[in-house]
């Protein structure tokens, strides 16, 4: 299940260094995150450091991408060569 940021981001800058993954960029308004690259910090972390340090509460699951613990992981192993 990749993340993603809501209209309620206030455009901290928070998330953006906390991604291990650089899934998180300015869009045209608000932060987002890219599915193909956010692995919900499986293989770096034990949750999601978006979801950690941001200050407004406004990261969720992405109900378009769903996926499971093992596709996170290997989607992990995919994009850091392990």
């Amino acid at each position: 299940m990749a993340l993603y940021i809501t209209e309620e981001c206030i455009n901290c800058d928070v998330c953006e260094p906390q991604c291990p993954n650089t899934a998180i960029y300015m869009g045209e308004h608000i932060y987002e995150i890219n599915p193909n690259l956010c692995t919900e910090c499986v293989g770096h972390h034990d949750e999601p450091q978006c979801i950690v340090f941001c200050p407004v509460e406004c990261i969720e699951v992405h109900p378009e991408h769903q996926e499971t613990q093992e596709q996170l992981f290997a989607k992990y192993q995919r994009l850091t060569g392990s």
